[in-house]
């Protein structure tokens, strides 16, 4: 059996990583973090242009029909980029529950709107308290009272709360819902949407994992100290060496997720939280050894370490901590 991804996936992940570089660097996140709206515009149509907002979204919809075995490298590298567009709510979550769940109608009206690049979307499920992006979505997908509602942004308002990464603006919303934003689709199709969000995000939480310890790694070849550098001392390598292991085992955690949610197989659920519980721990490690690597200077302002120090430590929660899925885990096992 071949367990690697195909070249056109790799290719999908590298044009990903080379429009990243150019299009959105540390200093095009540091200026989101202080923009009105968090978000360019401009940038999400190059997205919806490239063809990555709309990779989930069916062919016939003008989408490019693909799965989450084909997002989940552009979502590690949305990660390693710190972007802040919503490409997890919009191309991970809301496309697929749209798919699944959505009216014939809802999808007609939707679905090219965003293959386009012309509708962002926001989702709020049963257990979360806030929803990323509400300002400046034209769709929000709620669960509320076990069903699902497909709510036009003139029927929700957004309201702000404080956020320790001012790129990942996060909203509670009130909606007006009724008979015609009701969804085809119920509890079960909204379970499905929580895993894949606990999946999506352990995609993020790999990309910055990985950006962290490529940061401190080329730290600690620059940096000197008794005129030697930094990283030649051995319990420095040590440090980076469990964050490596500890990274690469998420990501391959995270890929057989992609793999199980693309397949509908019966262990998908548990694949998701094995997947978010896997991240977020190498997250954290690579969080702490990159300030410990860094020293001081990776707490200042002016340092860009702290972008994805704090996108990482946003995310740790998002869909499930690794703790409420260690306990999922377990209340499966041990039925």
């Amino acid at each position: 059996m071949n367990f690697d991804f195909t070249d056109e996936q790799y290719q999908l992940r590298d044009a990903a990583r080379d429009f990243f570089a150019g299009e959105c660097d540390a200093a095009h996140v540091r200026a989101m973090w202080a923009h009105e709206t968090g978000r360019s515009p401009q940038l999400w149509r190059q997205l919806a242009d490239l063809g990555f907002v709309g990779l989930t979204v069916p062919e016939q919809h003008g989408g490019l029909g693909l799965s989450e075995v084909d997002l989940v490298l552009i979502l590690e590298e949305a990660g390693r980029a710190a972007l802040p567009e919503p490409l997890l709510e919009t191309t991970a979550l809301g496309v697929p529950l749209l798919v699944e769940a959505g009216r014939p109608d809802q999808q007609a009206e939707w679905l090219p709107r965003i293959a386009a690049g012309d509708a962002i979307v926001t989702v709020q499920l049963a257990d979360a308290p806030t929803a990323v992006d509400a300002h400046i979505a034209d769709l929000l997908l709620l669960e509320r009272d076990g069903e699902l509602h497909a709510v036009p942004s003139d029927r929700f308002s957004a309201t702000a709360q404080p956020s320790l990464d001012h790129a990942r603006r996060v909203f509670t919303v009130e909606a007006e819902t009724g008979p015609d934003t009701r969804m085809a689709g119920g509890g079960e199709a909204a379970a499905r949407a929580w895993d894949r969000g606990a999946w999506g995000t352990a995609a993020l939480l790999g990309g910055i994992g990985q950006r962290l310890l490529e940061m401190s790694a080329a730290y600690v070849r620059e940096r000197e100290q008794f005129g030697r550098p930094v990283g030649s001392f051995q319990a420095v390598k040590h440090k980076l060496a469990e964050t490596l292991l500890v990274v690469e085992s998420a990501k391959a955690a995270t890929w057989y997720a992609a793999y199980a949610l693309a397949h509908d197989l019966p262990d998908r659920s548990e694949a998701a939280s094995v997947a978010k519980t896997y991240a977020a721990d190498a997250e954290h490690k690579a969080n702490y050894e990159a300030l410990q690597c860094h020293g001081g200077i990776g707490f200042t302002w002016e340092h860009d370490l702290h972008l994805w120090l704090k996108r990482g430590t946003a995310l740790g929660p998002a869909y499930g901590t690794a703790d409420a899925h260690r306990s999922t885990l377990a209340d499966r096992l041990f039925a």
